[in-house]
């Protein structure tokens, strides 16, 4: 991979994979991507390079896409162009994200995505909604934090019928002097159109309070002994 600035506020990367071949390491695919910044925007493009039959680098996938982030709310936006069964580069899918933040500390996120591939129905060449995942996260005054993530999709076999709701969770933490509490509880719509509880974990950590470990008494140096005088000779 080889990294470069091309100006102050615009940055391109290429990278080459390299996989085993007949003949030893063989390049196999390679990334062209370029973010540009312009103030709180960033706009990006990355671009997938194959090999063809005849050893020619053909592009096979192009994502194109914006970035805004103004430090209250964040939305982006990507599209996936592929090539199609004549080799020319046709959008397939759109994403569309944003994320918000309100004074009280509640965020709120929603991401759409759009798709030419509609389950249950051949394709006509149009975009079409098929997934929504909202998720939104509060707390309260006790320390408690909820996070709540809904996923909506088609239904498969009758996509005029719009998205529906097929999962949800919701997970509920609390923390306290003692330790932390956690309970997430996952709900799935069943074929007869229920939404089901499948799972429910309950996690508890408890916190210990910590260790004094109290310093050993400095030691004492042993108190140096005289020496003793030698012996005085009586005289003769």
């Amino acid at each position: 991979a080889d990294t470069r600035k091309i100006d102050a506020d615009t940055s391109e990367t290429k990278s080459i994979v390299f996989l085993p071949g007949v003949n030893g390491m063989a390049a196999s695919m390679q990334t062209q991507e370029r973010q540009h910044r312009n103030a709180d925007t960033i706009d990006f493009q990355k671009t997938t390079l194959l090999p063809d039959g005849a050893c020619n680098w053909q592009a096979g996938e192009v994502k194109r896409g914006t970035i805004k982030d103004d430090g209250k709310s964040r939305s982006s936006e990507e599209r996936v162009s592929r090539q199609n069964a004549d080799g020319q580069l046709s959008e397939v899918s759109r994403t569309l994200a944003k994320e918000s933040k309100a004074p009280s500390g509640e965020s709120r996120s929603t991401v759409e995505t759009f798709s030419t591939d509609v389950p249950g129905s051949a394709p006509d060449g149009h975009m079409h909604l098929v997934q929504r995942v909202t998720g939104t996260r509060s707390g309260n005054p006790n320390g408690a934090q909820t996070t709540r993530q809904q996923l909506e999709q088609i239904k498969p076999g009758d996509p005029s019928a719009g998205l529906q709701i097929t999962v949800t969770s919701t997970n509920v933490q609390a923390s306290g002097a003692s330790g932390t509490q956690a309970t997430q509880t996952l709900q799935v719509r069943d074929p007869g159109g229920n939404m089901n509880v499948v799972t429910v974990d309950m996690t508890k950590s408890t916190k210990t309070p910590p260790v004094e470990v109290q310093p050993a008494p400095a030691q004492q140096k042993p108190a140096q002994q005289k020496a003793a005088a030698p012996p005085q000779q009586k005289p003769k």
